[in-house]
């Protein structure tokens, strides 16, 4: 992932780091969803009793893509189209009561290299 990003972090309710222009039509990212800035983020704390089969994210306010269920790598890849609206958020769903917990994680600490050319 580092053609996309570099010394991402998470830290206090907020992520810092840099993302970068990413471009390259031969990658599926920019193949499926357009040219832009992608984040690429891994889970692994999860409340108690919950996996990542329990855990849907995704961006607020969405351009579209919603929230989608972690597979078994528990990473994430979104496309921020609005780093100053949007925000990355993760919903954990205890499966035996129907409870839900949601996190949400400011972009607006991530720098965003301009487009390179």
């Amino acid at each position: 992932m580092s053609d996309i990003q570099s010394n991402l972090a998470v830290s206090e309710g907020k992520i810092t780091g840099t993302l970068k222009y990413y471009d390259d039509e031969t990658k599926a990212l920019v193949h499926d969803w357009g040219e832009g800035y992608f984040m690429a983020v891994g889970f692994d704390d999860f409340a108690e009793g919950l996996t990542y089969e329990n855990v849907k994210v995704g961006l607020y306010n969405s351009a579209g893509s919603g929230l989608v269920t972690l597979d078994s790598d528990k990473d994430a890849v979104v496309h921020i189209t609005d780093p100053a609206n949007q925000k990355l958020m993760a919903v954990q769903t205890d499966p035996v009561t129907g409870e839900s917990y949601t996190q949400y994680w400011a972009l607006n600490g991530i720098t965003y290299a301009p487009k390179e050319g």
